[in-house]
């Protein structure tokens, strides 16, 4: 049995090695999942940069529960490795340069400022994204589940 603290590290040492995840979300009892790029801050909070008109952007708008999942490809005969999680995601509204969401997801993909700043001032430009974790699972040998203690900013 893994420690919560040993759980954790698994979850801070993966999320560094893979940019995508898959974000799985629901409106209406229909499923969708889509590939995202990703950020994460020191609290474990997943950042995502998407269009709110696209069909993951219009369900988590109706509905915030979303859950995914980030896995490193791997060749048959390879052990699988993964991190999962389920959270509510929201489109943040206030983003400036300063802000904690622009500055997790720009040093992690160095994305120019002035074209987020544009872009979320567009009624269907691009929003940041912010998934607030309530359960990590880490998916090794093993299922080892994290109830996640959430941080609000």
């Amino acid at each position: 049995m893994q420690s919560n603290a040993d759980i954790e590290k698994a979850i801070r040492d993966y999320l560094p090695e893979v940019i995508h995840m898959s974000l799985s979300t629901s409106i209406n009892n229909m499923p969708w999942t889509s590939e995202v790029h990703y950020a994460f801050d020191n609290d474990l909070n997943l950042y995502f940069i998407s269009k709110s008109s696209t069909r993951h952007g219009f369900e988590i708008m109706a509905n915030p529960n979303v859950s995914g999942t980030v896995v490193k490809q791997h060749e048959l005969g390879q052990k699988p490795k993964g991190v999962y999680f389920e959270g509510t995601a929201e489109a943040l509204s206030e983003i400036n340069e300063q802000g904690i969401a622009y500055q997790t997801y720009n040093k992690r993909f160095k994305t120019d400022w002035p074209w987020i700043d544009k872009e979320t001032k567009l009624p269907d430009g691009h929003r940041i994204y912010k998934i607030i974790i309530s359960e990590y699972y880490v998916f090794d040998k093993e299922k080892y589940y994290l109830p996640w203690i959430q941080s609000q900013d």
